[in-house]
């Protein structure tokens, strides 16, 4: 089908989760949507605040810009604008974007009349972020454990969190997630290789298609997962990626205080080793 009848096919109105015909429509090839018209707004007032925040700080150096969470001594209370409140009013925002973001992919594929993989996929991430910023410093009473907003400031408090628990990679959901995290990148790295050798075969030869690529791998490894596996694969290992960093962090300090090394205690008392 060719593009243009493709889009009289689905660019028409409905599917939409709230707003009815308000805000359905497209500018060029965007659609906007009412969570669109969300997205924009959340995103505009919280890359203002951050604006504002720099122009309030020391320095305008991209590298130093600091948005600070509240002190420890406000709790879960509101912080004062410039002693964490415009922290708090920032994750609100970024909290609203990305939400409306997953819900205009929602309302998107209503209209593709496809799977929601996409805004599912999306949560999870969200889902990341939202524990560090929301759920860990919940449960451990001070919204100054979330972590600054910006990029050495950022560093320094992942560091200083490793720290806090001596070896931060001993921790067990930290080492599954580091596990996805570079499965994920070995199994883009195959796929994204494999296809661009079949569509780039040597001067005077056809493209290769499904067979070669999956010859290929059986040849290689004895298997291959096939066209639509890959891709089930793919997402699988990078959910579960974003996931298990989400679990490793909000153990840490909530329901394991000490350091992880000693976790590993266990290990030690197991009757083989006896």
């Amino acid at each position: 089908m060719a593009l243009l009848s493709f889009e009289r096919k689905y660019r028409v109105r409905g599917g939409t989760l709230i707003g009815g015909d308000l805000f359905d429509f497209w500018v060029g090839p965007f659609y906007v949507g009412f969570f669109g018209v969300t997205t924009i707004f959340f995103a505009t007032l919280g890359t203002a605040l951050i604006l504002y925040g720099a122009a309030i700080g020391p320095t305008w150096n991209p590298w130093l810009i600091s948005i600070e969470p509240p002190d420890l001594k406000y709790g879960l209370g509101l912080a004062p604008l410039k002693e964490g409140g415009l922290w708090q009013i920032i994750t609100i925002c970024a909290i609203g974007a990305f939400v409306s973001w997953a819900l205009r992919e929602v309302e998107i594929c209503r209209k593709l009349g496809i799977g929601y993989h996409v805004p599912i996929a999306f949560g999870v991430a969200i889902f990341a972020y939202v524990t560090l910023v929301v759920f860990r410093p919940l449960l451990l009473g001070a919204w100054g454990h979330g972590f600054p907003y910006g990029i050495f400031s950022h560093l320094d408090w992942v560091s200083n969190v490793g720290y806090q628990y001596l070896h931060f990679h001993y921790n067990p959901a930290h080492m599954i997630a580091v596990s996805f995290f570079f499965t994920t990148t070995l199994a883009l790295a195959l796929h994204g290789s494999l296809i661009l050798s079949a569509a780039n075969p040597p001067k005077g030869e056809e493209i290769k298609g499904s067979d070669e690529e999956d010859t290929f791998f059986q040849d290689l490894i004895g298997y291959s997962v096939g066209t639509l596996g890959i891709h089930r694969l793919g997402l699988l290992l990078a959910l579960n990626a974003g996931f298990w960093s989400a679990v490793c962090i909000i153990i840490s300090g909530p329901f394991w205080t000490r350091g992880w090394p000693e976790w590993w205690s266990w290990w030690l008392d197991l009757p083989v080793w006896r």
